[in-house]
């Protein structure tokens, strides 16, 4: 039998446990140590409230991990995580789950709910369907090592301290994704590194670096100043800017070409992976 409750009162040692444990065989290796899974919950918006795990025997064997803010105006959740230890699969607990989530989402006036699933994971997709989710975008997802990354400097850029992102929505061709979100940096601004080019005293590009991990979570230039290699001269910069061996782009609207373009021919990033967005409206 199993039992199901809110990860209110569950430490943060042993979901990340549960964590490893379920996704020890996942599609993607997941590298993923404590101090990198805190810095997920944080930048991610975690809310034990509104998460829940499955035990048996009291330990646990599953988990849905929610995050919470304001979407395109709605209150809305946003699963940083869902997973069943293998030996517990295929015995309904990831619907049971869903199942008591939704409910509770629903209590707590809670308009929608947003998550992100890797397209060659069928099951999951066609659970998250059957579960009423709709696809809202296809997200690719790039990697590039850095030892084979051959810098391109044409224009000078400087590493900053902070960045106003709010000034510069306007380099945006799509919204970013929920983890990638203004909301998202600011979780935890610490860990990255910012890059700024300039010309005619202004702000004409930039782009965000995480110092540990290499993930890139935003990379934009003013529409009226591509083209002059500033994107490749602000990527140089950021790849000095952190220690990790591997530098990661995540959920590129698959539909953005230039963008594409930008990390597969000019800058010899490789697809790693696709991703839907799903929303479920409560």
């Amino acid at each position: 039998m199993y039992s199901y409750k809110m990860l209110d009162k569950i430490s943060t040692e042993t979901l990340h446990q549960a964590f490893v444990d379920a996704f020890s065989d996942y599609q993607v290796k997941m590298d993923l140590p404590f101090w990198k899974f805190q810095q997920m919950l944080q930048r991610r918006g975690y809310h034990p409230e509104i998460s829940m795990g499955a035990f048996k025997d009291g330990i646990m064997v599953g988990f849905v991990i929610n995050g919470l803010r304001s979407w395109n105006g709605k209150a809305t959740a946003y699963d940083l995580g869902t997973g069943v230890v293998q030996e517990c699969r295929r015995q309904g607990v990831t619907s049971h789950l869903l199942l008591n989530i939704r409910k509770l989402l629903k209590e707590k006036n809670i308009a929608q709910y947003l998550l992100e699933v890797i397209q060659s994971n069928e099951s999951a997709a066609q659970l998250y369907s059957k579960q009423n989710f709709k696809i809202q975008r296809e997200f690719s997802c790039f990697q590039l090592e850095k030892d084979k990354f051959i810098p391109k400097t044409t224009c000078a850029v400087e590493c900053v301290e902070r960045i106003d992102l709010e000034q510069f929505k306007e380099f945006w061709d799509v919204e970013p994704s929920w983890q990638n979100s203004i909301d998202s940096i600011y979780a935890v601004p610490e860990v990255f590194s910012y890059v700024v080019a300039r010309q005619d005293d202004k702000i004409v590009g930039y782009g965000i670096i995480d110092q540990k991990t290499g993930d890139i979570p935003q990379l934009a230039v003013n529409p009226n100043y591509r083209g002059k290699g500033i994107a490749s001269s602000i990527l140089t910069e950021m790849v000095k800017r952190t220690e990790s061996p591997i530098i990661s782009v995540l959920n590129v609207e698959s539909h953005l070409k230039p963008m594409g373009d930008f990390l597969l021919v000019k800058s010899g990033f490789t697809y790693h992976v696709g991703q839907y967005e799903m929303l479920l409206k409560l």
